[in-house]
Order: structure tokens, then C-alpha cells, then sequence
């Protein structure tokens, strides 16, 4: 076996990403530069949205907006570099390039498992306590709780990064995956990586298990309230935002769930990266559509935007 050392001396890594189907390396590049460009549009589009229209400045769309830059961040942190490989032979990436990548990408993927929570938070206030709603969800309140989202994913990523950062590797630097993720770079080990592996399984249930648990019970209590609902508007009202969201968590968490709740050894990594490539490349391109597609809110907001539509003056 060879010598077990820390790759910083070896200065790179290998991403093998999709080598081992080279005759769709062309059409997953062209599908991921699309769906890229979409999300790139798509978050862009309700971040500045957001902000010019006063009648979007609420708790939903403020946390929308952090949702957004997050999805852009996110992306960011891998899909440049995957396009990269899959465009030309070189499927490099550097030793600094690598631990950046792997902080960035778990830093923000815990961050939105949070940021999801809050939002759910946000609808059940909505739903379920409309008069003390502008009370609970003032400005200081929702700015508290997004910086909370960012600080606990940034904390948490620090705690794994420096963790993987010491695992002792082999001697190769072929990372099975098309960007740094701490299950894939645990396989790299040339010794018993259990330890982290329990960590890492530890704190994935503390941010996916608990979030994923406390936002059903907040869509339980939307569904007992909304179903209380005498009038029709109201029910079409709270279904179109509620269920909007309820498929961003799906999206977002039944991916998340099969990556980092299981053992890094004791799953398929093909079938890992289709699954990754679904949460970093297509979830964060639909939660625009999803969020504005049939939202009356923001079509009023961009006929008011283009002018088509006057606003309206208390």
C-alpha cells in the first residue's frame, strides 16, 4: 500500500466527473450550460424584482431573495469547473481549488436546509397567525433569522472541511466525481475513515433530518388552519404559495437525504452523481419558475416594471 499523505504537497486532483461515458460529455454540457444559464437568469430575475418593487418588500420575498443568492452561489461553487472538464481533456482541479469548492458547496447546502426551515416558518406565521403576522415577522426578526441560516451552514462547513482537510489520502488523486464532496474525497483515505464518516452522518441528520421534520409539522398546522378556510380565494391563495415551496423542499431535500445519509462506502458513486448533478445543476434552475410561475404577485410586479400596469397609491 502505498505511503498515506496529505495531497497539499501533490498540488491537485483529478475530477473524473463523467469520463467513464465520453460519448455524453457533450450533451450533458450542453444540458448544463443551459440549465446554468437558466439559473443564473432565473434567481437574477427575482432577486432585482424583489428589490425595485416596494410590494414585494415582505418576510416571503425577502427570504425568497436569500433563497435566490444562494442558488446562485451554490451553482457557482461547481458547475463552472464541471463545464470546464467536460469541454476539454484537462479534468484538473488545484489542491486549494478543491478544499475551496468542498467549503463553499456544504456551506451552502446546509445554509438552504435552514433557509427552508425559515420560510416554512414564515408561511405558517402567514397562515396560521395572520394578525400578529406584521408583528412577528418584522424586519429585525427576519434579518436575524436569515444571517442565522448563513452563519450555522458556514460553522458547520468549517467543522467537515477541516475534518476532511486531515484524513491522510493515497497515493492517487482520482476523485471520483465531478466536484469536491466529502463523501467522495472520505473514499480517498488510505485509512479507517468511520470516525468522519459518523460525523458526517451525525450532523447531515441534525441539517437535513430536524429541518426536513420541522417543516412538515409547520405545513401540518398550514393544512389543519387552511382547511378551516371558509373562503375559496384564501385556500387557492395559501395552496399556490404553500405548495410552491413544499416542492422546492422535495426537490431540494430527497436529494440530500440519499447523498449524506448513508455511508460514503456504502453507496453507488455512479448513482451519486446523477443525484448530485440533480441538486446542484436542475433544483436550483426550477425554484424560479416554480416560486413565479402562476404567482399573481410577481406578474403584477413586472407589468408594473415594464409599465403596464400603474401602482397602485395608498
Amino acid at each position: 500500500m502505498m505511503k498515506g499523505k496529505n495531497a497539499s504537497s501533490e498540488g491537485y486532483f483529478v475530477l473524473l466527473g463523467f469520463s467513464h461515458w465520453p460519448h455524453l460529455e457533450v450533451a450533458l454540457f450542453v444540458l448544463i450550460l443551459m440549465f446554468y444559464l437558466m439559473t443564473l437568469i432565473g434567481n437574477l430575475f427575482i432577486i432585482v424584482l424583489s428589490y425595485l418593487d416596494t410590494h414585494l418588500h415582505t418576510p416571503m420575498y425577502f427570504f425568497l431573495s436569500n433563497l435566490s443568492f444562494l442558488d446562485l452561489c451554490y451553482t457557482t461553487s461547481s458547475i463552472p469547473q464541471l463545464l470546464v472538464n467536460l469541454w476539454g481533456p484537462e479534468k484538473t482541479i488545484s489542491y486549494a481549488g478543491c478544499m475551496t469548492q468542498l467549503y463553499f458547496a456544504l456551506a451552502l447546502g446546509t445554509t438552504e436546509c435552514v433557509l427552508l426551515v425559515v420560510m416554512s416558518y414564515d408561511r405558517y406565521a402567514a397562515v396560521c397567525r395572520p394578525l400578529h403576522y406584521t408583528v412577528v415577522m418584522n424586519p429585525r426578526f427576519c434579518h436575524l433569522l436569515a444571517v442565522a441560516s448563513w452563519v450555522s451552514g458556514f460553522t458547520n462547513s468549517a467543522l467537515h472541511s477541516s475534518f476532511t482537510f486531515w484524513v491522510p489520502l493515497c497515493g492517487h488523486r482520482q476523485v471520483d466525481h465531478f466536484f469536491c464532496e466529502v463523501p467522495a474525497l472520505l473514499k480517498l483515505s488510505c485509512v479507517d475513515t468511520r470516525a468522519n464518516e459518523l460525523t458526517l452522518l451525525v450532523t447531515s441528520s441534525i441539517f437535513v433530518l430536524i429541518p426536513l421534520i420541522l417543516i412538515l409539522s409547520s405545513y401540518g398546522a398550514i393544512a389543519r388552519a387552511v382547511l378551516r378556510m371558509q373562503s375559496s380565494t384564501g385556500l387557492q391563495r395559501v395552496f399556490g404559495t404553500c405548495g410552491a415551496h413544499l416542492m422546492v423542499v422535495s426537490l431540494f431535500f430527497i436529494p440530500a437525504m440519499c447523498t449524506y445519509l448513508q455511508p460514503p462506502s456504502g453507496s453507488s458513486q455512479d448513482q451519486g452523481k446523477f443525484i448530485a448533478l440533480f441538486y446542484t445543476v436542475v433544483t436550483p434552475s426550477l425554484n424560479p419558475l416554480i416560486y413565479t410561475l402562476r404567482n399573481k404577485d410577481v406578474r403584477g410586479a413586472v407589468r408594473r416594471l415594464v409599465g403596464l400596469e400603474r401602482p397602485m397609491h395608498s
